[in-house]
């Protein structure tokens, strides 16, 4: 009943909103990134990374052309990368094969809140053993990783329009 709520919800308008499990223990693992050339602004407290830039925490991996990071006083970091497309893919609670993953043209992540935003052709996807459950597309992806809740727009600003597109979901039939 749930989902069909959820659907009905997404059919009717053009947000929605579904639950998706983040492995917690990923925030309690180091940042490790990977790229052809980084450049360091110790002002800003921000890095620049640009060539195949592949960043890992624990089972979280974000890849693209380019990558910017910076880290605040508490020590949480903030990163955009972009791609044709960016990719973004994690572990969910609950079982060794259950992912999440993403893709789009800019993914901006956040450490202290467990937020990440998809910008533009934006796609998300939750698997179990190597399934697709759910498919969402649209200009406009939030994610929680914290909350277990994302949604989707039609609009890359993250607002909801009538007026300007649709989003896409497959939902697919549980198994009993």
């Amino acid at each position: 009943m749930k989902r069909f709520i959820y659907f009905l919800l997404i059919t009717l308008g053009s947000v929605s909103t579904l639950t998706a499990h983040a492995l917690k223990s990923d925030a309690e693992q180091p940042t490790r990134i990977e790229a052809a050339h980084m450049s360091y602004e110790d002002l800003k407290q921000e890095n620049t990374f640009i060539g195949k830039v592949l960043l890992t925490r624990g089972t979280l991996k974000i890849e693209g052309e380019k990558m910017l990071v910076r880290q605040d006083q508490s020590g949480y970091q903030y990163g955009t990368v972009f791609g044709k497309p960016a990719l973004f893919q994690q572990q969910r609670d609950g079982g060794p094969d259950r992912w999440i993953k993403g893709q789009a043209e800019r993914i901006e992540y956040d450490t202290k809140s467990g937020v990440v935003r998809f910008f533009s052709q934006a796609k998300l996807i939750r698997l179990e053993n190597s399934k697709p459950t759910d498919e969402i597309e649209g200009a406009f992806i939030l994610y929680n990783s914290r909350t277990e809740y994302y949604s989707v727009n039609n609009k890359i600003q993250g607002e909801k329009r009538a007026d300007k597109g649709r989003i896409k979901v497959v939902i697919q039939p549980s198994k009993k």
